[in-house]
């Protein structure tokens, strides 16, 4: 009899675990920049241009890295146009597009409440 080929494990996170890959995936998604760009492409598509604008103090390199990573990990679609000069569009994908829903959740929260992050700062500047 033929012996089977093995089936490979699907991954499952666990974010308890130090060296858990999940840990990376939250950490682009949540980084500052990675955070405000998923928010900012809930919008629809933007160029990097707009991107920098919208997102305002991010350097043409840290929004490239940014992007780069989103982008690695399956939330951010790029898509380069045949044009001269070159046209390149960022879009979420389906997945990205879950994910900053769960970001704009996590803003609207933080928006609304805060006036009470304030007073427990003691209405110190952020």
């Amino acid at each position: 009899m033929g012996m089977k080929a093995r089936q490979p494990e699907m991954l499952v996170g666990d974010i308890d675990a130090a060296q858990c890959p999940s840990r990376v995936v939250l950490d682009h998604v949540t980084s500052r920049w990675g955070t405000l760009v998923l928010l900012m492409l809930r919008s629809g598509t933007h160029r990097f241009g707009e991107l920098r604008r919208r997102i305002g103090s991010v350097s043409e390199k840290m929004l490239t890295q940014t992007l780069r990573v989103l982008e690695e990990d399956g939330f951010v679609q790029r898509t380069v146009f045949a044009e001269v000069p070159p046209r390149v569009e960022y879009a979420l994908t389906e997945m990205g597009a879950e994910v900053a829903e769960h970001l704009a959740a996590l803003g609207a929260w933080v928006e609304q409440n805060l006036p009470r992050v304030m007073a427990a700062r003691g209405n110190k500047p952020l």
